[in-house]
């Protein structure tokens, strides 16, 4: 049986729906903390849940959706969609992402129905920050490491 996750922008002029067979299997929740994530939520990681660019439908306010898209620092363009009223970000997505789109967490109205199962760019996690228990890492040392090198680029 399909299971749907409500979700929506801070102030509420849009709402969506996750639809999932298999939450599960359907859906990967990750914490990354590479450059770009950081600085786009303005915090130490981003937190995203990937899943099937079709499970994501808008149930209100399309109109009022803004798509911004620029180049993440490998050459791959980003399109991160938001609110055009609150600017709360609600997904983001590239060429490299295929079929599947990255919702971010903290839109879900109830996130923990998506817990996270890894986290990337642990290289670059803040000395502060624990690991998160239960998931896996990744380090991805990468040559010339750039801030911008994103998890949704792979």
């Amino acid at each position: 049986m399909p299971h749907t996750l409500p979700g929506g922008c801070y102030c509420g002029a849009i709402r969506y729906e996750v639809t999932l067979d298999d939450p599960e299997k359907d859906a990967r929740t990750s914490i990354c903390h590479c450059g770009n994530c950081k600085k786009f939520t303005g915090g130490n990681f981003g937190i995203t849940s990937k899943i099937p660019r079709s499970s994501f439908k808008v149930t209100q306010g399309q109109d009022k959706v803004t798509v911004h898209e620029a180049d993440n620092g490998t050459g791959t363009i980003l399109h991160r969609e938001f609110c055009r009223e609150c600017g709360s970000g609600l997904l983001e997505y590239g060429a490299n992402a295929g079929d599947f789109v990255y919702i971010f967490y903290g839109t879900l109205d109830h996130p923990t129905d998506l817990p996270p199962k890894g986290e990337f760019f642990t290289s670059r996690r803040d000395s502060w920050m624990p690991e998160v228990p239960g998931t896996f890492s990744s380090i991805f040392s990468l040559p010339n490491p750039r801030p911008s090198w994103s998890c949704n680029v792979f």
